[in-house]
């Protein structure tokens, strides 16, 4: 597949270092495609990536994954013309100060996102759960579970497959809306790794009887 990953932090550098790494061809999309830390990034992710400026990133792709601060999602998603029947793949977090959610119980910051992108394919996926997680979301050779939702089901089976390539077991928790419920659980994340102290070598996994 092609991967446009729009966001270069500790998330979007690592999923798109990842997936280049099982041969995809991955573009990270940023304001400067020439700066030092994604000439760095370029040199650890290999030969199957790429950057280019958000705009030339988002229309060679297949895939378009959004992994930016709440703050300047809406901003850059807005600034994209051509969202239609783009796969936009939603790891954000509509965090607030104090660890609170910025949108929630009547709405989401995947749903809202799908506002601000009319007519993409959004899937909520890779949000709750961290960056260490995805690099190695195996535990005592178990795979760790990641939650997904969305409307479409053909643009839900690409994301399955690409979370399944880094190692992780998918659970598709139903329609988009359902990101209401998977950005509280990133809350409860971050507490238990940050202010609880557990670390950040922990996560959810779905278990059956």
């Amino acid at each position: 597949m092609k991967i446009a990953v729009i966001g270069t932090g500790n998330v979007g550098s690592t999923l798109g270092t990842a997936w280049a790494a099982k041969g995809h061809q991955v573009i990270f999309g940023t304001r400067d495609p020439n700066k030092a830390e994604i000439r760095d990034l370029l040199e650890t992710a290999g030969s199957n990536a790429s950057a280019a400026v958000v705009k030339e990133a988002v229309a060679a792709a297949d895939i378009v994954v959004l992994a930016t601060p709440w703050a300047a999602t809406q901003q850059i998603v807005e600034a994209v013309a051509g969202w239609s029947g783009k796969i936009l793949v939603d790891c954000t977090n509509p965090i607030a100060p104090g660890l609170q959610l910025a949108l929630g119980t009547t709405t989401s910051g995947g749903e809202q996102i799908a506002a601000w992108a009319a007519g993409a394919r959004v899937v909520k996926a890779f949000n709750t759960t961290g960056a260490e997680n995805m690099a190695d979301p195996i535990y005592d050779a178990q795979p760790i579970t990641m939650f997904i939702c969305g409307d479409d089901a053909e643009a839900k089976t690409a994301v399955t497959q690409l979370a399944e390539d880094l190692g992780f077991e998918v659970a598709d928790a139903g329609p988009l809306m359902t990101a209401r419920f998977l950005e509280p659980m990133a809350i409860v994340w971050i507490r238990l790794a940050s202010v609880q102290g557990w670390g950040r070598n922990m996560a959810f996994k779905i278990v059956k009887r």
